[in-house]
């Protein structure tokens, strides 16, 4: 039968509804927007656009799939209602609410339930919100924070949630073995009344640990039986309240009705170490904290989108229906006719006509217990005696029961909870060392190794033996838990994401806040200590995501704040008017794949990095097919692991001109667009086509032409390294790109340490672990600046910037200026004035007064001879061919231009000479880059970027600015 049901799944699966526009396109679907990995099958797709313009859908053949064994699941009642509702009856209804009376009295009582029951209303208001806002995955409150706040708020509260619900566990089973014992108490003890409870709580979680390994199946069962004698437990109870109290019931301080006792009992009565307000309320929170018993176990509900808001707001209800009444009763009943002291001996009966001396309100009843309240040894009353609602049942012993129902519900409750939060968080790797506990067992996918955790942890803090002790500790973990869940409804609210739709309507934004407020607040009026060491854990935990930086994705409101700020702060930019004192180097640098050119990408990142905007840009120029959002992903994902802040963006284009002046023009956004453009130089050139010359120069006139600086990198061995990586097999097709011819293969730097790299080693792989020369500390080498034309100060404020980085912070900065023998020393002091009041930390300034010498022979023989295949040797051919050639090839040089621009040509190659001589040693080389006329040949252009930084063996880079100033010594 179950076969035949899968069938039809699977032929419904087939039969797709084809949309009227296309058979190829599909209609909606629910299957298209579920998560494989949440339902546990094979996700349905829709069609691709690529697929619906250029092939059509091959029809999908799902096999009949076998029967499987189902989970057991729960509905709203059994799964989170009673489950609540017994978490939150616990020890301290029974063992603790009349004490409490006691010490802070009915008023104040009643001021205690009422600020728990707020609490935990405002967070099951939240709760309901998250948990309706798609479908909830196993984890309970963990899943819901993390998923709405992401990991790094989620983390450290699945941590600390986890262990609060240890301690609970632990705090009811104590509890149970206070009861056991009290009863020992009577006939015999084991051994004395600490060890006892340590005795009877170390069988008792172990009990509990062996229903919770059998399964969900059994442990709902046991808890519908604890259910059903807790309601019996409560109807004997008020039965109790009715009937008439007896001597033996009068002589430990219960008595009938009586408006005197119940005045008495309105006002507080502090005794003892505990004696204040909010120690009470620390005492009596634990009793609330039940409400996220439904949530926790949600990968195990049938909807718990519905069963959860449902389930936890009713159980909210009915305990507090039920709370208020006992407090009312033991109002008119217990706290009227149960006095604060009591002796319980029959001979304090008093006589009619006694003539004893008596004081106190017990004497007008009848008892004289003056003796007892002077001497502080009264063994019973609301002030002495834990057990008073037993006191006053019909029949004791079922209170008794209830007790236990009530203390082993609870305990059974947190610790199938722990556990499944745990699971959770283990599962999604946020922290080391935990992976373990991750694992699950049997069809409800048990996790028995994290059951075996919180059994160890559940046992330590039951040696402790006092329930006054451990209910303080457990209020401040479990407030710090609602805090967040209350902050996560109140920001998921105010980000204005479009994904936040939760189907649950009654809750406000403002209502979640005041509930963080309130629950963060408590936790220090409560335990101030154990409030610091919360907040201290989950900031420790918090800290460690946040440099981790977990590869997961939830869509978090966080998230989407981020995206609400980027927006706020682009568009409220864009009305600011451009101010030279905030000119930043924005880059646009033409790396092709960002994987292949990583010195390029390592050196704008240098100076960009927390400074500016840096784009990556890829201008593709493959025919087949553009480069897939994958591939985007991960360049993405391959800068942010070697820790460069940088965007990608990919433009296809039939040529690399093409390409760069699109990006130049649509890169950005706002005010956050390219100002420079940087390329790598091409070193390969003299081999290349002219049409290829003709683009690269052709890419650096656009960029002057739009008004942006050009910076160029060189490197002696080139930038690209394609040829090293498929050398070593590392090379993917993927992200070969033909708009950057190769350059020969730069040498991989044997001497850069692993620990001057920024990269993370441990994550990256194949061309991940190339190293450039930009990663190492660069010691106290210098930083030539070679400054011949004023280009508004880009090319100071270039190495400037270099030297904040930590790699080039004891670097020395020189710079190079154009002068003349008669005037070397005011040049030289006039260069150091202007850098002072630029503010600029130079060591030293050197005037360079042989720039006019020729060059020498040989190298102005080199040039040429480089020239020598673009030159248009007109004295070899007639007129009418020379005309044709220039018309044809107008990259070409002719003679006429040749010694034209010659004594140009001859600077270049002379200023080569004394970068050379001067910059031996240098870490980076910064030359002013020329700026040619518009009617000079490419090629001519490409040699002077060659002659002049040539045979350099560090890193060069020829810049030039915009000409506009972009520093200023001026205040305004």
């Amino acid at each position: 039968r179950n076969i035949n049901k899968v069938k039809v799944v699977n032929s419904r699966q087939d039969n797709r509804r084809p949309s009227i526009y296309s058979t190829m396109d599909a209609m909606p679907h629910l299957e298209f927007y579920a998560n494989a990995t949440a339902t546990g099958r094979i996700r349905r797709c829709r069609p691709s656009l690529e697929t619906l313009r250029k092939s059509e859908i091959e029809s999908e053949e799902n096999g009949p799939g076998g029967k499987t064994a189902q989970p057991v699941r729960f509905g709203w009642i059994t799964g989170v209602m009673i489950r609540c509702m017994l978490n939150i009856w616990g020890v301290i209804l029974f063992l603790r609410l009349s004490w409490i009376t006691s010490q802070a009295g009915i008023l104040l009582t009643w001021l205690i339930i009422l600020m728990s029951v707020l609490v935990t209303s405002i967070t099951a208001l939240s709760v309901s919100a998250i948990s309706t806002n798609g479908r909830v995955s196993s984890g309970g409150a963990y899943f819901m924070i993390s998923r709405t706040l992401g990991p790094e708020l989620g983390g450290p509260i699945g941590v600390v949630f986890s262990f609060a619900n240890a301690l609970a566990c632990a705090l009811n089973t104590v509890g149970f073995a206070e009861t056991v014992r009290d009863l020992l108490i009577y006939d015999s003890q084991i051994v004395d009344s600490i060890n006892d409870v340590r005795i009877i709580g170390s069988i008792t979680v172990t009990v509990l640990l062996l229903i919770s390994l059998a399964g969900m199946e059994w442990e709902s069962k046991t808890q519908i039986l604890f259910f059903l004698v807790l309601m019996v437990s409560f109807v004997n109870y008020f039965v109790g309240t009715l009937i008439p109290a007896t001597p033996q019931k009068q002589s430990i301080g219960v008595f009938g009705y009586h408006s005197e006792i119940f005045l008495e009992n309105l006002f507080p009565d502090w005794r003892g170490a505990d004696g204040d307000f909010f120690r009470m309320f620390a005492i009596f929170f634990p009793s609330a904290i039940g409400i996220l018993a439904g949530a926790n176990i949600s990968g195990d509900l049938k909807e718990p989108e519905i069963a959860i808001p449902r389930g936890t707001l009713m159980a909210i209800f009915w305990t507090t229906v039920s709370y208020l009444a006992i407090s009312s009763t033991v109002g008119d009943c217990v706290r009227t006719c149960v006095l604060r002291d009591a002796s319980g001996s029959m001979n304090d009966s008093l006589p009619l006509n006694f003539s004893e001396p008596c004081e106190g309100l017990s004497c007008g009843l009848g008892w004289n217990f003056t003796e007892c309240q002077q001497s502080g040894t009264c063994a019973f009353g609301l002030s002495n005696n834990f057990q008073v609602l037993i006191q006053v049942s019909g029949f004791g012993p079922l209170i008794y029961a209830g007790i236990f129902a009530a203390t082993l519900s609870s305990a059974l409750a947190f610790l199938v909870s722990a556990p499944k939060v745990f699971q959770c968080l283990c599962k999604d790797n946020i922290y080391p060392f935990i992976g373990f506990f991750a694992k699950g067992y049997g069809k409800n996918n048990e996790p028995l190794r994290a059951y075996l955790l919180c059994y160890i942890i559940a046992m330590c803090f039951i040696l402790i033996a006092e329930l006054n002790v451990i209910a303080p500790l457990i209020s401040n973990f479990f407030l710090c838990s609602y805090a967040l869940i209350n902050f996560s409804c109140f920001h998921a609210s105010i980000t204005n994401s479009p994904g936040w739709r939760p189907s649950f309507r009654y809750f406000s934004p403002w209502t979640g806040l005041f509930g963080a407020v309130i629950s963060v607040v408590l936790m220090f009026l409560l335990t101030w200590w154990a409030a610091l060491i919360a907040f201290g854990l989950i900031i420790f935990l918090f800290g460690y995501v946040v440099y981790k930086k977990p590869e997961v994705n939830w869509g978090s409101s966080v998230q989407a704040s981020t995206y609400n700020m980027a927006l706020s702060y682009s568009v409220s930019l864009a009305g600011v008017e451009d101010h030279v004192k905030n000119y930043r180097p924005q880059c646009l640098v033409l790396t092709g794949p960002p994987t292949l050119r990583p010195a390029l990408v390592d050196f704008v990142g240098s100076f960009t990095k927390n400074v500016s905007l840096m784009i990556c840009g890829d201008i593709l120029m493959d025919d087949e097919k553009s480069v897939s959002q994958r591939n985007s992903n991960d360049m993405i994902k391959w800068l942010n692991q070697r820790k460069v802040r940088s965007f990608y963006t990919s433009f296809k284009a039939s040529d690399l001109r093409e390409g760069a002046r699109h990006l130049l023009q649509a890169s950005g956004l706002g005010k956050l667009k390219p100002n420079i453009l940087v390329m790598g130089f091409k070193l390969n050139w003299h081999e290349s086509s002219s049409k290829g010359i003709e683009d690269y120069i052709n890419t650096i006139y656009d960029a002057f032409d739009s008004n942006h600086g050009v910076c160029v990198l060189r490197m002696m061995d080139g930038l690209d390294i394609r040829d090293e990586l498929e050398t070593e097999g590392m090379l993917c097709s993927s992200v070969f790109n033909q708009a950057f011819e190769v350059d020969e293969a730069i040498e991989s730097d044997d001497q850069i340490s692993d620990t001057d790299s920024d990269v993370d080693n441990t994550k990256n792989k194949a061309n991940d672990q190339i190293k450039t020369v930009f990663q190492s500390k660069q010691g106290k080498k210098t930083i030539d600046v070679y400054w011949i034309s004023d280009d508004g100060g880009l090319t100071l404020l270039v190495p400037y910037l270099l030297t904040r980085r930590k790699r080039w912070r004891r670097s020395k900065v020189r710079v190079f200026i154009i002068g003349e023998q008669q005037t070397m020393e005011n040049d030289r002091k006039e260069m150091m004035t202007l850098l002072q009041r630029f503010r600029l930390d130079v060591h030293d300034v050197i005037v360079v007064t042989d720039s006019e010498r020729p060059p020498l022979a040989k190298n102005m023989r080199r040039f040429e001879e480089t020239l020598a295949p673009f030159r248009l040797n007109e004295g070899q051919l007639d007129e009418r061919t020379v005309q044709q050639q220039r018309t044809e090839f107008t990259w070409k040089v002719t003679d006429k231009e040749m010694d034209a621009l010659r004594p140009k040509s001859e600077k270049k190659v002379r200023l080569n000479e004394i970068i050379r001589r001067n910059s031996k040693y240098a870490a980076l080389v910064l030359v002013s880059l020329p700026v040619a006329q518009a009617d000079c040949p490419s090629s001519l252009y490409m040699s002077w970027l060659d002659t002049l930084s040539y045979g350099i063996h560090c890193p060069v880079l020829l810049i030039r600015g915009n000409q506009q100033n972009v520093m200023t010594f001026y205040c305004q």
